[in-house]
């Protein structure tokens, strides 16, 4: 089953800030991240429920490579992506958006 995945725009400034930050730090790197949390949106596409529920019904993909995970609801017509959180940083920052 494959079900399209929306992003939020919340979620989308993430990966834009995300993505700013690693540039910012080395050429290219920016562009890495965002491949990286286009291969978890890739896997989400395929088996959206492949993931755990971390809190009421959000379940979390760790990004490989870098310390960030993503956080979405899969619903039955859609996977919807709520944040691209940076996992050192306060979760706080992500639990208003449910």
């Amino acid at each position: 089953m494959s079900v399209p995945v929306i992003i939020t725009p919340e979620a989308e400034q993430d990966l834009a800030d995300g993505r700013d930050w690693y540039e910012r730090q080395k050429d290219g790197l920016g562009v890495e991240f965002v491949i990286a949390v286009g291969d978890v949106f890739e896997r989400l596409q395929s088996n959206p429920r492949m993931h755990q529920i971390v809190r009421k019904d959000v379940r979390r993909a760790v990004v490989k490579r870098f310390p960030w995970v993503v956080f979405y609801r899969a619903l039955a017509d859609r996977t919807e992506v709520i944040a691209v959180h940076d996992a050192r940083r306060d979760p706080s920052r992500w639990h208003k958006r449910v």
